[in-house]
């Protein structure tokens, strides 16, 4: 990144050794370390964020074109996009239900009750 040798680190060592002195020095390293820490998870974060928008970009353009199909015969990238997006809309209107496996029959309802006789 910063493209520095061997021999610059020396050197940067050396003055900040003659700078600082012995006292201060490992407390001036760990400052620095700890900025460029916060720097990077920033970075990442911001990083991040950004791929979540675009991701939400690309479902958005893609419900827009299921829209405009009417919902029918849409291709499966964009019924995937669609289904992605109801999960995302269920999970924000009910963030506190936990999510129950569907059982033969698709009923979730069913699954969260005492189990039934079936004789």
């Amino acid at each position: 990144m910063f493209d520095i040798g061997f021999w610059e680190l020396v050197v940067i060592a050396v003055v900040g050794l003659l700078v600082l002195g012995p006292e201060r020095l490992p407390v001036a390293i760990r400052t620095v370390s700890r900025v460029f820490k916060t720097v990077r998870d920033t970075a990442n974060a911001v990083k991040t964020e950004l791929s979540q928008e675009l991701k939400m970009e690309e479902l958005h353009r893609d419900l827009k074109k299921a829209e405009q199909l009417n919902m029918n015969k849409l291709s499966p990238e964009l019924q995937e996009s669609v289904d992605q997006l109801k999960d995302a809309a269920a999970s924000v209107t009910r963030p506190y239900e936990k999510k129950a496996a569907p059982n033969d029959d698709g009923d979730q309802a069913a699954s969260s009750q005492a189990p039934q006789d079936k004789s």
